[in-house]
């Protein structure tokens, strides 16, 4: 096995502002699109109460397996994609140019198999495949090739990553996609909930990072660590990323919330905490942690709003109810975070969101959608982002 990182296999042992904080306007209402499977009775469920809480009136309404009722439903075969949802989508998207956002719920599958980017050139989240929907025609898409101890597959780097502006279609490329997923139909209900309680619920939560070490000056420099440079591809800069760089990107976070006035706690012991409450962000290495609590992990509780992620490969690998494997970003939801960033399958940690840009962009107001994608190196991967995109606490 090759040292440098795999999530699965490792375990460790030692700006400008967002708009008002009501109701969104209609304007950002128009920027959503809800993709509702009809033969998915959670679907249609949760597509009707979304829309009903947040104002939006654009829904696509698409034929696929129900990934709510069975495991095997969770995974789609490209070709099927391509003419039930793909097709019908860009026939809409051609004739909207508004669209900015685009909602997924439970009942529409979370992967592809036999794609031509993700995971072993064929197996992406399908949720990465659509976020970059158009970069399969655009010139300037950067195509990268992402390899880890012969473990690889075909991407496009993020034209959003790191971004300093507020997301468009029209400039950026690409769509942010976000799923309301969950155990359970009433989970995923929550989330939207949740989402709506912190319009007008001042945040008052810390973020909680929990590393695992230590990380020197050197490396916090370096975040967040860059795949392009000048305009080109340098996958060198971000190939191999060990322990130490995630938790000096956490480190850097903290630093970033301090000089903030944000609110927060960083553990850097080897012990994995838990039980933490009222949290607004929260950033671990899950059970890639040595330490790794279940019943802690489980025992989180978050405040309205509130958003994670995870240093754990297959975090997103499902949302139906499982024994054993990986930490789930499921469980989050069900402890009622707002938002959370999980892996269908193995993603590697470049893929891994920078808790420094993540939560600097969700506390200067930026979206839920907004912040998860400036903080995501890649599209076309297999990366899933829960929660509902307009979510914006911080909004001034």
């Amino acid at each position: 096995m090759k040292k440098s990182f795999l999530l699965c296999c490792l375990v460790f042992s030692s700006t400008l502002l967002g708009c008002g904080k009501a109701q969104p306007s209609a304007t950002q209402a128009d920027r959503v699109l809800v993709i509702e499977n009809v033969d998915s009775p959670a679907s249609k469920q949760i597509t009707q109460h979304y829309m009903s809480k947040r104002g939006v009136n654009k829904s696509l309404q698409v034929h696929c397996p129900d990934s709510a009722t069975a495991l095997a439903n969770e995974t789609m075969p490209f070709a099927q994609f391509k003419e039930a949802i793909e097709k019908p989508l860009k026939e809409y998207l051609a004739k909207d140019s508004q669209i900015d956002f685009i909602v997924l719920t439970k009942g529409v599958p979370i992967r592809l198999t036999g794609a031509p980017v993700g995971l072993n050139n064929s197996q992406p989240s399908l949720d990465s495949y659509i976020a970059a929907l158009d970069y399969f025609d655009r010139s300037s898409s950067l195509k990268v090739v992402i390899d880890e101890g012969g473990f690889k597959g075909n991407c496009f780097v993020n034209n959003y990553f790191n971004s300093n502006d507020r997301f468009s279609h029209a400039k950026h490329g690409g769509y942010l996609v976000t799923r309301l997923d969950g155990y359970t139909v009433e989970a995923a209900l929550a989330l939207v909930d949740n989402s709506i309680a912190s319009d007008s619920a001042k945040p008052t939560g810390n973020f909680f990072l929990d590393a695992n070490g230590v990380a020197d000056a050197a490396d916090i420099a370096k975040v967040p660590q860059l795949p392009v440079k000048d305009g080109q591809t340098h996958m060198e800069m971000v190939s191999n990323l060990a322990v130490k760089d995630w938790n000096a990107d956490l480190l850097a976070c903290a630093n970033n919330l301090k000089t903030a006035g944000i609110p927060h706690e960083l553990e850097s012991t080897p012990k994995f905490i838990g039980g933490k409450e009222k949290l607004m962000g929260y950033a671990s290495w899950g059970s890639n942690d040595g330490q790794f609590d279940v019943a802690g992990y489980k025992a989180m509780r978050f405040a309205p709003g509130a958003i994670a992620e995870t240093a754990v490969s297959t975090s997103g690998r499902t949302f139906l109810p499982t024994a054993g494997g990986q930490s789930l970003i499921a469980d989050l939801i069900d402890a009622r975070v707002t938002g959370a960033k999980g892996y269908c399958d193995e993603p590697f940690l470049p893929a891994i969101a920078s808790p420094t840009v993540l939560f600097d962009r969700y506390s200067k107001g930026w979206t839920l959608a907004e912040s998860f994608y400036a903080a995501s190196r890649f599209v076309g991967w297999e990366d899933i982002v829960l929660g509902d995109p307009l979510a914006q606490p911080y909004a001034k």
